[in-house]
Order: structure tokens, then C-alpha cells, then sequence
């Protein structure tokens, strides 16, 4: 097989650099395999081991530092006969240590080259999550703070079924990068190289020494028995298979007209408990019943049973771009919470803005038409204000009127729940 090297832009590392060793070995694992170019993907991300990508006529992908293995998932499960192989730095894997984590507990059939030369070297040679403790390095003394990473024992731990740890210059590298490729599942490689550029200006490290660390360093090689199972997109299809299909999206038919014609912008300024996020979407279900385009932007309190609850809807009879609210068409005040939150609205406020005020919530000063609604004396419980509001609008014939609001209900909700509802809607009594 030829070589998948990139004759127009052959591979350029510092003299002594091990990544360009690891290149070749690479190109040769791949062509022992068979491999073609366009069977192969290098996934890389920031850094020298970032330049991988270029080096390979494969196809390839460039990204994020420490994010090459999500890319890697995503290409692997989209496209799952392509060999994917990730090439990353010792500073990417300490980035996106996450990653790798999750990587080794998923298991699908991904090979990660770990290019580890201690450091960052690159942007200045500052420590890694592998440096020494006792190196010089170009960020001072933080490495002696921290102890230095055992890719193995982690990728091992977190639930890798095939982990080695090899030097560079080890004369059968190929051959052990080919077994990794070939391993049905994930694999890592933690390679141990030189950077001549930074690292061992200030460190001494040859393949002799590499070969006395490795020698002390307790490195799995091969397959973890323990952590064999399922190759993730395999075991993925096989329970796929069993499940039910998925519904198909919901289509509302238009059966309706709006009450008005332009883009209507609403806020429902409410607190947990009061369904403020279900009345959002069916007055959204009832935009889509007139033939309008609709949005629905919700925004929660960090705790689920406290704190304001606010819902902002645009329904407009043009695509929506942009789903900000800077002038309101209708503000629905629900809670003294959901007013807090947005209190700085009401002073730019004009006629333009209806502001349903709901008894016992102040407002703050305003120019905006204020109507009032007892929604206690009508007998409504709290939890159904936010429903009751929006009977309120569609009987003022405002954003919404009431065929759009029960067509709404009906696709919402079945049963007693839509029984409920449109009794609710019946029962509300206003004055025009």
C-alpha cells in the first residue's frame, strides 16, 4: 500500500522531535492495515500533535484543544467504517481530560495517540498534567505543586478495554499501533517522546532514559481483560433496534386567523408552580393554529421549587431571526418575582404595552396600558393563572383569541386535563 503521508506538505517538527518519528510509524501502521486514504480520518486538536491532520492525505478534522475525541465520536458514529485515529498532546489530554474519561467509559472504536513529551510545547514549554515534579520547565514552580498523570492507570480506571504506554523509538511501534487500530473497541496509546524545542533544552531525556522510566512505571500494554465489552456503536444499533420508532413532529394545521397581523412579543412574568413554561407553549400551539412562526425562551431560577419562572413568546408572521424582547406587545405579571426580575422593562415602556396585572403584584412606574385581573375572586387557583391569563388575551382578542386558544389546548392536552382546561378558559368573565 502507498503511503498516506501528504507529499505537499511533508511533515515539519523541530530536528529530534519524536512527533515526526511517531508520523512515520503512523503511516506505516496504516499501510501495513491496508488502509486507504479515504478509509482513514485524523482527528487532531491544538498544538504540534495538532499538525497531524495536515501531514495525511486522509480526511481529516482540526479542532478545539483537548476536544479531538468528541469530534472523533461524532465522525465515528455518523460515519462508522471509517478508521478513526485521534492524535492529541499531553497538554490537549490534561484539557480535555473530561473527555477521555468519557471516551474510555463509551468504548467505541476509536485509536487515541497520546503524543507526550511533558509538556507544553508548543506555546513555551509550561507543564502538563504529565510533567515531573522535578523538571524545569517554562512556568516555574507550579509542576512541583501537582503530581504528574498516569494516562494509563486513568484511561484503566475510567474503563479503557485496550491501554499501552510505549517509547517513540521503540523499533516496532508500528506494529503496536496496528493491533490498537485493528482492537475492536477504544484504544490508547500513551507514547512517550522528546521535545527538543523546550522540554529537554532544560531536562535531559534521551530513548535511553524514556526506556528506564517506562521500565519503573507500572504500564499496562494491551488489552484490559477486565474492561472488555461491547463496542459502543455495535451494542448503540443492536438496542436501537428494539426500541419504538420515534413519533413523527407534530404538524398543526391552520385553522384560524390572529387577531392582528405584525409580530406580537409577550412576556409571562410568573414563579415556579404557576405552569408558567406549559402556558408559554400553548399560546405557541395556538400561533402555530393561525399559520404564524413562534418561539418560546424560558428562563429558570437556579432551584426548582423557588424563584421566578418567566417565559418570552414572539409570534410573527415572518421567519423569527431574533428572539429577544426589548418591546413587549403584552406583559402578563403573575408574581412579584417574575416582575423583579424584569422591573427594569417597565420605565421604556409605552402605550404600545398591555400589562395584565394580576391582584396584589405592583408594578413599577410605567407609560404602558395597565388592566387589572382578580383572578382570586374568579375562583382560580394559583397554579392555573398562568392558563387563566391567556383566556384573558384571547377574550380581549389580544395576540391570540379563542379559537386559536382551544385548538391549542386540544393538541396540548386529552382527556380530563383538556376538559379541565377549556372549562377554565369558559369561566373567565371580563368586561371589553
Amino acid at each position: 500500500m502507498d503511503s498516506l503521508l501528504n507529499d505537499q506538505r511533508p511533515p515539519v517538527f523541530c530536528p529530534g522531535c519524536s512527533h515526526e518519528r511517531i508520523t512515520h510509524t503512523l503511516d506505516k501502521a496504516l499501510q501495513k492495515m491496508g488502509r486507504g486514504g479515504n478509509q482513514v480520518v485524523i482527528v487532531s486538536d491544538i498544538g504540534c500533535s495538532g499538525l497531524f491532520d495536515t501531514f495525511f492525505h486522509t480526511h481529516a478534522f482540526h479542532g478545539l484543544h483537548g476536544r479531538a475525541l468528541t469530534y472523533a465520536t461524532g465522525l465515528k458514529m455518523a460515519q462508522p467504517d471509517l478508521t478513526v485515529v485521534v492524535t492529541m498532546g499531553d497538554g490537549g489530554q490534561g484539557i480535555g481530560g473530561a473527555h477521555l474519561l468519557a471516551a474510555c467509559r463509551r468504548n467505541l472504536n476509536l485509536t487515541l495517540l497520546i503524543l507526550n513529551n511533558f509538556n507544553f510545547g508548543m506555546t513555551g514549554g509550561q507543564f502538563s498534567a504529565t510533567t515531573p515534579t522535578a523538571a524545569q520547565v517554562g512556568s516555574g514552580f507550579l509542576n512541583q505543586l501537582e503530581r504528574p498523570l498516569n494516562i494509563c492507570q486513568v484511561a484503566r480506571s475510567a474503563g479503557a478495554p485496550y491501554v499501552a504506554c510505549y517509547s517513540a523509538f521503540q523499533q516496532d511501534l508500528a506494529d503496536k499501533i496496528q493491533r490498537a487500530i485493528e482492537f475492536e473497541g477504544f484504544s490508547v496509546i500513551d507514547i512517550w517522546g522528546v521535545c527538543p524545542g523546550r522540554y529537554s533544552k532544560k531536562n535531559r531525556l534521551t530513548p535511553k532514559l524514556i526506556d528506564e522510566a517506562l521500565s519503573e512505571v507500572p504500564c499496562q500494554e494491551g488489552i484490559v481483560s477486565e474492561n472488555v465489552r461491547h463496542e459502543y456503536s455495535q451494542h448503540y444499533q443492536k438496542l436501537a433496534k428494539d426500541q419504538k420508532p420515534a413519533s413523527p413532529p407534530l404538524h398543526i394545521e391552520t385553522t384560524c386567523d390572529p387577531p392582528q397581523p405584525d409580530r406580537q412579543e409577550v412576556l409571562l412574568l410568573g414563579s415556579a408552580g404557576q405552569r408558567i413554561i406549559t402556558a408559554g407553549e400553548i399560546m405557541c400551539l395556538a400561533g402555530l393554529s393561525a399559520g404564524l412562526h413562534t418561539t418560546q425562551k424560558n428562563e429558570y431560577n437556579i432551584t426548582v421549587l423557588r424563584g421566578p419562572s418567566i417565559s418570552e413568546m414572539i409570534l410573527s408572521p415572518e421567519e423569527i431571526d431574533f428572539t429577544g424582547i426589548d418591546d413587549p406587545s403584552v406583559i402578563v405579571a403573575l408574581s412579584q418575582e417574575g416582575v423583579e426580575r424584569r422591573k427594569e422593562l417597565f420605565a421604556h415602556l409605552d402605550t404600545g404595552t398591555t400589562v395584565i396585572q394580576v391582584d396584589g403584584v405592583q408594578l413599577p412606574s410605567t407609560r404602558a396600558r395597565v388592566r387589572a385581573m382578580d383572578l382570586k375572586s374568579w375562583g382560580i387557583r394559583k397554579n392555573n393563572w398562568a392558563l387563566a391569563a391567556l383566556g384573558v388575551l384571547a377574550k380581549m382578542n389580544l395576540v391570540i383569541n379563542l379559537d386559536m386558544l382551544k385548538s391549542a389546548l386540544k393538541v396540548r392536552f386529552t382527556g380530563k386535563n383538556l376538559e379541565e382546561s377549556l372549562l377554565l378558559v369558559d369561566q373567565i368573565k371580563i368586561s371589553l
